[in-house]
């Protein structure tokens, strides 16, 4: 396919653009909720207007009363949260809690609450300080109808604010995933405000028991409902730091054709423009290949899983690169609070830890690759 937007898509980003440039700006939004030291790190009322404009219902079938859309679509919507530094949960309820869903019964019980921007829901995956999903060491030991889960989690994005959790643990047929609500007993939530004033979670199990109505999927196959679902959240995660790594240029470039040192304007300087273009390249390079990762797993093919790790892997970098090079070339206002470029770099931080690191994601393709 080719690797630009369709004229649908371009009128849903702008209808998305022109929301979180009002709606979900930073002023009204991040700061809000950060300088009120905000226990949710986001406004409920937001989200239920992200349900009114249809945006949690772009992958829910229509069947199910979303949209029926895919993840390029997805992506449009998460590269304008990215620009603007939006907090949400849309991310972790609408693109990987809904991939997770589909197809299972639970569908029923919790789409209509995602829909209706009611719901928050999260995965509660990674165990220790980095993604690994390979060594979930949680267990879920039969218990008459049910499971008794027992372990902990860490790094659960909006875990705070959850009505469930997406739950990965070993029963005794292998991997099982769980929808596990809120206020079951043996459940501890620890709220954690991270890097970027979001707030994320520790949670422990306490031998917490569901009944077998909890399972999503079948018991001991939910590796593959838990690969589809990390899929979809690490090229959500890409989409994002895009459109990150876009505003942040696109505030440093601003600033170049304003600031004036030694009588010039310093983007007259050859050294600031060479780097500039580099980094608009490597901008470019990093959307291509989040676009062509998007649209191969909505077509379903074999190769998504691969690009899906090369554009974590690349967006991851370049976003990087981005806020580095804005703080850099702003000088000292690049380091005060006042001045936004610092918060991209924070929501940066936490971006690229999310669903795995550019070297997790190399040493995965790598090994895909037979290396």
């Amino acid at each position: 396919m080719p690797l630009y937007l369709t004229d649908d898509q371009m009128m849903l980003r702008d209808s998305a653009r022109d929301f979180m440039a009002g709606e979900g700006s930073i002023k009204q939004q991040l700061r809000h909720y950060r300088d009120s030291n905000c226990s949710d790190g986001f406004g409920h009322a937001l989200w239920k207007q992200f349900g009114e404009m249809g945006f949690t219902g772009i992958l829910v079938d229509e069947a199910d009363g979303g949209l029926g859309l895919g993840h390029v679509e997805v992506g449009i919507v998460l590269e304008e949260i990215g620009r603007n530094l939006t907090p949400s949960p849309f991310l972790m309820t609408a693109v990987a809690v809904v991939e997770a869903l589909r197809g299972t019964a639970l569908r029923e019980k919790w789409l209509p609450g995602i829909l209706s921007g009611e719901t928050v829901a999260t995965l509660a995956v990674d165990e220790g300080p980095k993604h690994r999903p390979e060594t979930i060491a949680m267990k879920a030991d039969r218990s008459g109808n049910g499971f008794r889960l027992s372990g902990r989690k860490q790094f659960v994005v909006q875990g705070a604010s959850a009505d469930f959790f997406v739950v990965a643990a070993h029963s005794g047929e292998g991997l099982t995933l769980f929808a596990v609500e809120k206020d079951l007993k043996g459940l501890s939530v620890e709220g954690v405000r991270l890097a970027d004033a979001s707030i994320g979670a520790r949670i422990e199990f306490d031998n917490v028991e569901v009944d077998s109505d909890a399972v999503l999927g079948e018991v001991g196959e939910g590796a593959a409902i838990l690969s589809r679902m990390l899929g979809a959240g690490r090229v959500g995660a890409a989409s994002e730091m895009v459109g990150l790594g876009s505003a942040a240029m696109g505030m440093t470039v601003e600033y170049l054709r304003q600031r004036k040192q030694f009588g010039k304007l310093i983007g007259e300087f050859q050294v600031l423009q060479h780097r500039s273009a580099h980094l608009y390249s490597e901008l470019e390079i990093a959307r291509a290949a989040t676009l062509k990762a998007q649209q191969l797993l909505d077509e379903g093919s074999e190769e998504a899983e691969a690009m899906i790790s090369v554009a974590k892997a690349k967006t991851g970098s370049v976003s990087t690169l981005a806020v580095q090079e804005g703080v850099q070339m702003h000088g000292g206002i690049g380091m005060t609070d006042e001045y936004d470029i610092g918060l991209y770099m924070k929501r940066d931080r936490v971006l690229n830890e999310l669903f795995g690191d550019p070297n997790y994601h190399a040493d995965k393709l790598a090994r895909m690759k037979g290396y």
